[in-house]
């Protein structure tokens, strides 16, 4: 994998986390400090008023009939879910344990909805029993369904996850157009639809997504705008009338050197069209958005210590005790095609300036993969200097292979 430019000049997310005394505060806390409090590194620590933050500052932008759903996978950390809890509208999961984690939160079994390609039997009967809604994804998930229902003499509540015919040509992860394994083909969803008339079925609508990470406004708008024409297009197929409409998310954060925030005003523009239009003409129906990494990546931080100061062939390697075990995404092995560093910073020498010769930070496992930050620009480090890697909120622990070479698992803390 190649590795892309070394520039580590100040990152948009600094902002996020006040320096006082060069040392960065998360939550509040001392970096130092909160080391002690957590009791060891490597650890993720995420803070609280800046995910409240976030979600009082998308209600602000955007209609006040938009909800907004978390998306579990996004970070299933329980007090991070907790928290979340209630603040949206809704929680979404993507498995047996991820449901079994949003019910413990005191969520309303139908503010929960379940999405995923490949749902087992065994969690369809879960999802079913729970009382949450099933966003079917698959001709097979339907017949399970219809079995479950018909042998504990219950009825699904259920919607149809949409495989759009269009897709978001710059987003950072496509979620539907083209061939996916995600959600029902738009031209088969017709078909899907005329089943749910079944008496087994109480049918609530439509979940359109399709795309993750898209931070221009403009292009994540007009998905939005494509997406709500399509459910209104299938909407007259509807065995009932729609009384959810799930346009998805894509919301993106900002990551690597010339990324910017995304920028909210044409997504609201065109939501106050959506949502205008939605009220006449699906006057019972809800619409969601479904976020995860917009509303907690940037609220996170992985903290790792220095453990060895190498040189190898006038190259400088800072060794730490944490790496791509815990913060696989960080280390460039989890989607990226050309590697590029997330913001790194040495969190209590904030104040002094970077040397002149890059370093690379690196983690303790035997794999030449395991590099947190390939030739960066960093103050003079030692052995016990607090690595941190901004901008971990999200896909990050329960992301990584954290069982790999065995190490110690990475600790959380939500501050």
């Amino acid at each position: 994998m190649r590795s892309a430019g070394k520039a580590n000049g100040p990152h948009p997310a600094l902002a996020h986390f006040p320096v006082r005394d060069g040392e960065i505060h998360i939550g509040g806390i001392p970096l130092h400090r909160l080391a002690l409090r957590v009791g060891r590194t490597p650890f993720y620590a995420y803070d609280r008023n800046l995910i409240a933050a976030r979600v009082q500052a998308l209600r602000a932008a955007l209609p006040a009939s938009i909800g907004l759903r978390y998306s579990v996978k996004a970070n299933p950390m329980p007090a991070l879910v907790g928290h979340l809890a209630a603040l949206v509208d809704g929680l979404d999961v993507a498995s047996s344990g991820e449901l079994r984690l949003a019910l413990d939160t005191g969520t309303q079994a139908r503010h929960i909805s379940f999405t995923g390609p490949g749902k087992s039997a065994g969690e369809l009967e879960q999802a079913v029993a729970a009382g949450i809604v099933i966003n079917i994804e698959s001709e097979r998930e339907l017949a399970t369904l219809s079995d479950t229902c018909r042998r504990h003499g219950m009825r699904a509540s259920v919607a149809v996850r949409v495989n759009p015919d269009f897709e978001v040509k710059t987003a950072g992860m496509k979620m539907g157009g083209g061939a996916r394994q995600f959600g029902v083909d738009a031209a088969r969803v017709p078909a899907l639809l005329a089943q749910l008339r079944a008496p087994a079925f109480e049918f609530v609508g439509l979940h359109i997504f399709a795309a993750s990470q898209v931070l221009n406004g403009t292009l994540l708008a007009e998905s939005l705008k494509q997406s709500y024409a399509l459910a209104c297009a299938l909407a007259d197929q509807a065995p009932q009338p729609l009384r959810s409409i799930n346009l998805g998310g894509g919301f993106g954060i900002p990551y690597f050197p010339g990324e910017s925030a995304l920028d909210l005003a044409p997504v609201a523009r065109q939501l106050e069209e959506i949502a205008a239009d939605a009220a006449a003409r699906f006057p019972d129906a809800q619409l969601h958005l479904e976020l995860g990494r917009y509303l907690v990546g940037e609220a996170g931080v992985y903290v790792t210590r220095v453990v060895d100061k190498k040189h190898s062939r006038g190259r400088t390697f800072l060794v730490t005790d944490g790496g791509m075990n815990h913060h696989l995404a960080a280390s460039g092995n989890l989607g990226q095609v050309i590697r590029r560093n997330y913001p790194v910073l040495l969190g209590c020498r904030m104040e002094q300036a970077p040397l002149p010769e890059p370093v690379s930070v690196v983690g303790p496992l035997c794999s030449p993969l395991d590099m947190l930050a390939d030739q960066v620009l960093l103050p003079e480090a030692e052995p016990g200097d607090l690595v941190v890697v901004l901008q971990s909120g999200a896909y990050g622990a329960s992301a990584s292979p954290g069982g790999f070479l065995s190490h110690p698992a990475v600790l959380e803390v939500l501050v």
